[in-house]
């Protein structure tokens, strides 16, 4: 694919290698014949720069070293030769022993782990050594690797194979399979090893390893789960394998192979390494290969070249993981990996992964706008740039069109959302810190508001292209470009979704134009009144014109469902100033006037007395135009039956005002009527004038006289004193009135000179009221309207009652005086009581309260359990 390394030839010695290591720049060679040889690699590899032997040992070894490893932090070698795990210092000249773990007699194999946690001094150091088919675990302590003797482990064969990951030891055993095991000896097993037989494990981090099975390379977990299911494919099994990021390196005969673990893609092949069988990773980008005489250093190409050649070969996953090992300010670093994130995105909706490349636009922040103008067709001519018209974006139609539109609406949606996230306010509870919040929130509210509204205004567009069913939920709360939605909605003729949009931006005179306009159009949603109504129920009190100027064409089509707009239960119907609703009516709709008052007066239970008034005066009206002589039968029908209403409204109604409605009230009509109103302003008099002389209806005056008189006598006899109505003698007026008819008065008022010369005394109907009434009746007031000539025999019931109502009236004045004069003795006595107590006040009393004594000035308060106390301690003593 392109080339990631370049290998150079750097050593060529005459002692047989065995085994090797590294550091820094430093290269540790372990011999066959049991020699340590260390060298400095030079950062620049020519022909004027050659390997530095730095330190060697000389022969003391017997055979040779099979394994080397080294801690730099305490300058240590830790090597296995003679089947013995040894301790080297690395910072002498020959290489000293500094311990022998004499316990690792019969050793095969070791590994190494080491973190550092705080500092150089400070490396956790810990050592897993395989001695047969036991498991030895050693730890740093002090200046000497101790045993964790609770650690020993046994395993079911010698392992070939071992690398700590993480707490755990991964094992490989020649021919049989791998082994997670933990320290508390818990093992789980993985697969075989395969045909080759040899076990291969190479440590990738702290958490993830890679298990070779013949020329396959699998990625696995500490939990012993695959990381990916794809290994890495070789052209055959490797003999040694090494990792360093992004790339895993394996000696395949005589050459180099190196892969990437994502995507496992072949990167490269170094031929060659004649013979080669070790490798190592010395830092991030060198890598040391040998053979058993030759040391070649294979070392990366410079990153910026390697994401270079990646980016023109559109490999932009591997660029991006190139880009995090740059050694750059964090802030280039992440200013690269955006653009390589942008071209990625790109190349993806290039070719048609419309999906994939919309979640890497929204992973990386991307500007919406730079991802909308991908879709010329969405963009606005007045913004139609170079940029929206980029020749190399491809033509999208049908199928491809629909599916872009789809993945955009996603990326458009999520980014919608996160946008009135960040703007919802949030509590702070430290004033200053929320003053700062909003100052922030101030200076971005504008450009936020700007980027919801191109949002929105595309969105649409996609809506209207793939998904009818979301444009009204998107225009219901919608922060879109009025103009360009509003030429949107009308290019695809969809009016119903234009008046959502020209109610949530508040253009509701257009609106209503629109509904007026189509209301005996084809369009169902709009056809009729009934959507006009529902709008103009919530337009509210703000915009009372437009409801009384739009409500017009409403109630001329449909008076009983117009009327819906003025009487519902909804609060912005209910809020609407009731006052200028009524006049409008009076002036424009006056047939509807009764049926708005009732449901104001019945359903809101409205007080105010003019709604009652009014009502009142459409009932009489509407009476007296169905009693004309000129009315049809429908109309006296109807009016008959108002007049039940209007009967009863003016019973039950405490609301209206009786003077007003009095004034213009007819003479000539509606007595029964006329006499309620009378009745409520306390004209007993022209009440029962009306009743006997003019309806001739002794039972209903009797009936008034009755709920007047018992209306009295509920009162309190504080307010029956204040009653100036004579309610008390309403039955003496009903006598007077049989006996002496106000014939002058009526024919004033209601009655004709005709009806006038009807009107005779009733003298037998009065003295049986004077039976049957006779306690609700003053006896004097009667006998002063009775004919002397009515003989006594007549009245006997009536003055007996009279006689006995006085005399209960006496005897029970009598009973009270006599106990107010016991009650008025007892205070008496208790007032004596009380005075003859006394308390004695001398130097010597001291307050209950502060425990101070009373000085001669002192105001005091006597309890009555006799504790005297100062007057301003009293508080603190109750």
């Amino acid at each position: 694919m392109h080339n990631a390394y370049l290998e150079t030839s750097i050593l060529n010695i005459s002692v047989l290698i065995e085994s090797i290591a590294a550091y820094d720049d430093n290269l540790l060679i372990g011999t066959r014949e049991g020699q340590i040889l260390l060298y400095n690699i030079p950062p620049v590899l020519d022909d004027n720069h050659k390997l530095e032997l730095l330190r060697y040992s000389r022969r003391f070894f017997r055979k040779r070293i099979i394994q080397i490893d080294v801690v730099p932090e305490y300058n240590l070698l830790i090597i296995l030769a003679d089947n013995i795990v040894y301790i080297l210092d690395a910072g002498s000249q020959s290489f000293p022993i500094v311990s022998t773990l004499n316990k690792t007699r019969g050793a095969t194999i070791f590994t190494l782990k080491s973190q550092n946690l705080t500092g150089e001094k400070n490396t956790d150091i810990c050592l897993c050594v395989a001695v047969k088919r036991k498991l030895q675990i050693y730890s740093w302590k002090g200046e000497n690797l101790k045993e964790i003797k609770d650690c020993e482990l046994t395993v079911p064969d010698i392992p070939r194979e071992l690398a700590w990951c993480g707490e755990s030891l991964v094992l490989g055993f020649r021919g049989l399979s791998y082994t997670i095991l933990e320290l508390n000896g818990k093992a789980k097993e993985l697969f075989p090893t395969g045909k080759s037989l040899e076990p291969s494990v190479t440590k990738l981090c702290d958490n993830s390893f890679v298990l070779g099975k013949d020329s396959q390379s699998f990625i696995m977990d500490t939990k012993g789960e695959l990381i990916q299911h794809n290994p890495v494919k070789w052209s055959d099994t490797p003999s040694a394998i090494a990792w360093d990021d992004p790339y895993l390196l394996g000696i395949v005969h005589d050459r180099l192979e190196v892969y990437t673990i994502e995507g496992c893609l072949h990167i490269q092949t170094i031929q060659g390494l004649n013979k080669a069988r070790l490798i190592c990773r010395c830092k991030q980008g060198k890598v040391f290969v040998a053979s058993i005489s030759h040391i070649w250093c294979v070392k990366a190409v410079d990153i910026t070249l390697q994401i270079r050649t990646l980016l023109e070969q559109t490999q932009f996953q591997l660029a991006q993981k190139l880009t995090s090992l740059l050694h750059v300010t964090e802030k280039e670093k992440t200013k690269q990996i955006y653009r390589i994130q942008t071209l990625y995105a790109h190349h993806l909706f290039r070719n048609k992964r419309f999906q994939e490349a919309m979640d890497v636009f929204l992973k990386i922040g991307t500007d919406p706008y730079e991802v909308i103008i991908l879709f010329p067709d969405l963009v606005t001519s007045s913004s139609n740039t170079s940029e929206v018209t980029d020749p190399t974006l491809p033509k999208l139609q049908d199928h491809d069109l629909e599916k872009g539109l789809r993945a955009l609406i996603g990326f458009l949606t999520a980014v919608r959302h996160k946008l009135i996230s960040d703007t919802k306010p949030k509590d702070k509870d430290n004033a200053k810190e929320k003053s700062v919040v909003e100052g922030e929130k101030n200076m971005t509210a504008v450009a936020t508001e700007q980027l919801l509204k191109i949002i929105d205004t595309t969105l649409l567009k996609c809506y209207l292209q793939t998904t009818d069913a979301l444009v009204a939920p998107l225009l219901r709360l919608n922060h879109c470009h009025l103009a360009e939605a509003e030429k949107t909605l009308l290019m695809h003729q969809k009016y119903s979704e234009l008046i959502i949009l020209y109610e949530t931006k508040g253009q509701h005179r257009k609106a209503l134009e629109l509904l007026e306009k189509h209301a005996k159009g084809n369009d169902l949603s709009l056809k009729g009144t009934a959507r006009t109504i529902q709008y103009l129920q919530h337009l509210g009190k703000d915009h009372m014109d437009l409801i009384l100027k739009f409500s017009g064409w409403v109630l001329n089509e449909d008076p009983e469902q117009g009327l819906r707009i003025f009487m519902e239960d909804i609060q912005e119907v209910e809020q609407l100033p009731r006052p200028k609703v009524l006049d409008y009516l009076l002036r424009c709709h006056k047939d509807l006037v009764i049926t708005y008052l009732e449901y104001v007066v019945h359903v809101w239970r409205d007080t105010n007395p003019l709604y009652h008034n009014v009502l009142i005066h459409q009932y009489k009206e509407k009476c007296l135009a169905g009693m004309s002589k000129n009315a049809t039968p429908t109309e006296q029908e109807t009016a008959q039956h108002l007049r039940q209403k209007l009967y009863q409204f003016l019973e039950k109604s405490a609301h209206y005002t009786p003077e007003t409605i009095l004034v213009h009230f007819p003479f000539d009509n509606l007595f029964e009527e006329r006499a309620i109103i009378l009745g409520r302003l306390g004209r007993h008099q022209q009440v029962l004038s009306i009743y006997i002389n003019l309806l001739n209806d002794i039972e209903k005056a009797t009936q008034y006289c009755d709920k007047v008189y018992t209306r009295y006598q509920n009162l309190e006899t504080a307010d029956k004193e204040k009653q100036t109505d004579r309610a008390d003698e309403v039955y003496s007026l009903l006598i007077n009135q049989l006996l002496k008819p106000d014939s002058e008065e009526i024919l004033m008022t209601v009655c004709s000179p005709e009806a006038q010369q009807t009107l005779q005394p009733d003298l037998e109907m009065a003295l049986e009221l004077l039976e049957k009434h006779a306690s609700k009746i003053n006896p004097l007031k009667a006998l002063e309207v009775l004919p002397d000539t009515v003989p006594i025999g007549r009245i006997k019931h009536f003055l007996e009652v009279g006689l006995q109502k006085n005399l209960n009236a006496r005897r029970r004045i009598q009973v009270l005086k006599g106990l107010l004069h016991a009650e008025q003795l007892q205070v008496k006595e208790q007032r004596m009581h009380y005075e003859s107590q006394s308390a004695l006040m001398t130097e010597l009393n001291t307050c209950s309260v502060c425990k101070k004594r009373f000085g001669n000035q002192s105001a005091f308060a006597r309890y009555p359990n006799g504790d005297l106390v100062h007057y301003s301690c009293r508080d603190r003593k109750e």
